[in-house]
């Protein structure tokens, strides 16, 4: 999917960004003895979005942590049962936290809540990463899921011929 790349590209210029905070943060407390309130929120909230942002984009490569120790002891269409499940688990627990983050998102958003730093950036803004984030992720769940279960069809129907 495009939008996968494009959040791969925000991601990257997220983390690019922390990085940079990050640095001067060092740079400025250390070098010129000058004190950052913002720093820890603005690089929490990048690394917020490239996690969440990317993750649709790392599901769509298969690249999440798995186990792979029972697969090598299970026949292959226990196997491919087993896969459905766990991408369906894995899309009812993601949907379920992408709406969590939109409630999350919305009262953020409707009550002015922020941070209880002094910069105090909206928490709007992490809120709204993550539900985005957590939706795309849900999004490439129920796309392979039907291929999933689109491929398993096909091999009962060419089973039965």
């Amino acid at each position: 999917m495009r939008i996968n790349r494009l959040m791969v590209v925000a991601g990257m210029l997220a983390l690019l960004t922390a990085s940079a905070v990050l640095t001067y943060s060092v740079v400025s407390r250390y070098v010129m003895k000058s004190s950052t309130d913002w720093q820890d929120e603005a690089a929490v909230f990048c690394l917020v979005g490239a996690t969440f942002l990317c993750s649709s984009f790392v599901q769509a490569l298969r690249g999440h942590v798995g186990i792979e120790a029972v697969a090598g002891l299970l026949p292959g269409s226990l196997n491919r049962l087993r896969l459905l499940l766990v991408d369906l688990l894995g899309l009812l627990f993601c949907s379920f936290f992408a709406w969590k983050s939109w409630t999350l998102f919305h009262e953020a958003w409707v009550e002015h809540q922020t941070t209880s730093s002094s910069w105090a950036p909206s928490l709007s803004i992490p809120y709204g990463l993550m539900a985005t984030g957590m939706s795309l992720l849900s999004l490439q769940l129920l796309i392979q899921l039907s291929a999933r279960v689109n491929a398993l069809r096909g091999k009962a129907a060419g089973g039965r011929s």
